[in-house]
């Protein structure tokens, strides 16, 4: 997997890039760190292949960018979209927002990525009322070592 994610090559622009990010990724961090996300797990300035990804959730397999005005010129979005295209193909789900968005209102944003991480992760099947049988002493193995009869 190191083949793609984060490369030893580009470690120290990672290291660069977490040691100054925008204002607006620093509020999103300080939200998204220490499993604050439905116990989602973020990373910030993750490799992916080339390209950094201003946050990802290696187990939901999910990307959250924040894009700055250096985003708005019709070549940056065409290099955004190719960016984007290229991750996807990996299986990655992509959020993105803007500074905007995020110095406007930031729990849009947060309820954005809860409700993305909710239908990202699989879901639990609770036990029944009462229901704290021990599955190695089911009578599907029963007469075994464990469970002599």
């Amino acid at each position: 997997m190191t083949e793609v994610f984060n490369k030893v090559e580009v470690k120290e622009k990672r290291r660069a890039l977490r040691s100054e990010m925008p204002t607006a990724e620093v509020l999103v961090w300080a939200r998204l760190r220490r499993k604050q996300v439905l116990s989602a797990r973020f990373r910030r300035q993750y490799s992916v292949g080339p390209y950094i990804l201003d946050f990802y959730c290696p187990s939901l397999k999910l990307a959250v960018e924040i894009d700055g005005d250096s985003h708005l010129g019709a070549e940056a979005l065409a290099y955004d979209r190719e960016r984007q295209s290229s991750i996807e193909a990996l299986g990655i789900r992509f959020l993105r927002f803007t500074n905007g968005e995020v110095f406007e209102n930031i729990e849009r944003v947060m309820d954005g990525v809860r409700e993305t991480v909710t239908g990202l992760r699989p879901p639990v099947v609770p036990l029944g009322k009462g229901d704290k049988r021990d599955p190695l002493r089911s009578p599907l193995v029963r007469g075994t070592r464990r469970d002599p009869l």
